[in-house]
Parts: C-alpha cells; structure tokens; sequence
C-alpha cells in the first residue's frame, strides 16, 4: 500500500517540506557532526590555539570567522545571519527547483540546508562562525602557505552545491542528447 506522500510523488505533485525525509535527515546529520565537532574544538582549543594532525599539511585551529568564506565581509556576522535565514526560507520554497524529485538532489539539499543551519547557529550564539580545519604547506623559506580554515558547515555547503552544478550538467547534457536525437529522426 503506497504512503501519502508517494502518492504525490508519483503524480509529480510537490511534498510537503516536513515529509522529505531524505533532505531532513541529511541536514540533521550535517548540523549535528558540525556542532558536534565545534563544541570539541571550543573545549580543546583555545583562540588562536592548534594541533597538528599531519606536519605540513593538517591543523586543527579555533578561529573565530565573522565573515563568509574566505573571511569576506569581517564583521558582517549578523547581516550574514540575516542572509542566511533569506537562503534558507528560498531553498525551501523553491525546491523543486533543484532536483528534489532524484535522491541526489535530496541530497543536495540536505547538504545545504544543513551547512546553512550550522554556521547560522553559530552567529547568533557567538557572533562569528567557528572553523576549524586548515590545511597548509611548508615552504622552502620556512614561510606557511594556507587554505583558509573551515568547518564542517562549510563542507555541507561546498558538497551540496558541487551536487547541484553536476546535476544541472548532467540535465544540459540529456537535453542537448535529445534536441541531437529529435533532429536525427526528422
């Protein structure tokens, strides 16, 4: 017997947002490895504090970000926030934009909305976002050259976005397929 909400999916009508169960479960789990994983970081570093996991290549930092990625816009963090709430409230209602009928575009989804969630938390509780992850190299003069650091919110964000670009490749790309087959066949 077919649920409710499959119904609706097989007639192509849209799901209720709470039902996507894919898409919330995927946030969930974002938000709570990020959180999870800040709280470590707060507790074991202080600010500015590091541990090396891999000489010349992986630190673990307690840096404090009140701007977007790449420390964009510094101390903008409750604009940012704001922001945030707006991309959050946009993805929801226009998720049929993104593919949400495949399970990697629930994915992608749930990625972003999870990513999203993180980092906001962290501006309203402490007006900046806290990264942890920095890779780095050692140069031959001694000096450090370095990613900017970043967290697992950050990650959710990246990953589901990557997701969304390759699936509106891959629907250009079955588009293009079958404007050249519908010219062959005229």
């Amino acid at each position: 017997m077919e649920t409710p909400t499959a119904d609706r999916q097989s007639t192509g009508d849209p799901v209720p947002f709470f039902e996507e169960k894919r898409v919330l479960i995927t946030a969930a789990i974002v938000l709570v490895a990020d959180q999870i994983s800040k709280q470590i970081i707060i507790r074991t570093h202080g600010d500015n504090d590091f541990t090396v996991v891999i000489e010349g290549f992986l630190r673990f930092v307690n840096w404090k970000n009140t701007g977007a990625a790449w420390s964009m816009f510094e101390g903008s963090s409750l604009p940012l926030a704001a922001l945030s709430v707006v991309a959050l409230i946009a993805l929801i209602r226009y998720r049929h934009h993104f593919e949400t009928h495949t399970p990697t575009g629930k994915l992608a989804l749930g990625l972003l909305i999870g990513g999203i969630l993180g980092n906001l938390i962290d501006r309203v509780a402490y007006q900046h976002v806290i990264d942890f992850v920095r890779f780095y190299i050692i140069r031959s003069d001694g000096s450090e050259l370095g990613y900017p650091a970043f967290n697992i919110a950050d990650m959710g964000i990246c990953f589901g976005v990557g997701l969304l670009f390759l699936l509106a490749w891959r629907e250009g790309t079955s588009d293009e397929e079958e404007r050249e087959e519908t010219k062959k066949d005229s």
